[in-house]
């Protein structure tokens, strides 16, 4: 999906909020929305931070549907607020299993794995695959081969997009529990042979850039 479709669909609800005063230089919300997308897959994470911050304090009311700021949290370092903000976009988006795997994956880095799972966020039905197997996983309640067994099921164009989900997730999972050559695998994988050109596609590639992971030629 191009980035431009990204922008369209989350900038909806910033639209409302097209003159409201950004506190770091006039720019509208939905401009510095866009900046700190396309600074984020540039694997500027600290930057692309600080730009949702201020998208935040100039549209309070988007607060709770910037996932994607919540997400650059993360890969700057800044967990606790990364916290806050997938506990926000819960009240918006109850029923995806990506929020609270991100979720998760923050209160690891602050507390370790058990807190973070007694932590974890209650989620709804998200019915796309392996989202079901991968939050059993971040639960501490099954495998990786379940994970990868569902992925490698349906059609071949819905198998790739589930192997980069399968594998992106089991990556960040196995790097925050402290493995870091089977993290290496699965975010390589989801980066490189079942790369999708989708956000967390992308992210993918992020992460991998991130910690100097080679990927195959032409897929950096």
């Amino acid at each position: 999906m191009p980035l431009r479709v990204w922008i369209t669909a989350a900038v909806a609800g910033l639209m409302a909020a097209a003159d409201s005063a950004d506190p770091a230089g006039g720019k509208p919300p939905r401009e510095l929305f866009a900046e700190a997308v396309r600074v984020f897959f540039e694997a500027e994470p600290e930057r692309s931070a600080r730009l949702f911050d201020r998208v935040a304090a100039a549209a309070p009311e988007s607060e709770p549907e910037l996932w994607q700021r919540g997400i650059a949290l993360y890969y700057a370092g800044r967990f606790a607020d990364g916290r806050r903000q997938f506990e926000l976009h819960k009240t918006v988006n109850p029923a995806d299993i990506e929020n609270p795997a991100w979720h998760f994956l923050c209160v690891a880095r602050l507390e370790g794995m058990e807190a973070a799972r007694r932590a974890m966020l209650a989620v709804g039905d998200d019915p796309r695959v392996p989202m079901k197997e991968i939050l059993d996983v971040f639960a501490g309640r099954g495998d990786e081969g379940a994970v990868l067994a569902a992925a490698e099921r349906g059609p071949e164009p819905a198998r790739r997009n589930q192997c980069c989900y399968a594998h992106l997730y089991l990556g960040l999972h196995a790097e925050v529990a402290g493995n870091p050559d089977q993290a290496r695998r699965h975010i390589t994988a989801a980066a490189g042979p079942y790369r999708m050109e989708h956000y967390m596609g992308r992210v993918a590639v992020v992460h991998a850039r991130l910690r100097g992971w080679e990927l195959p030629a032409g897929q950096d």
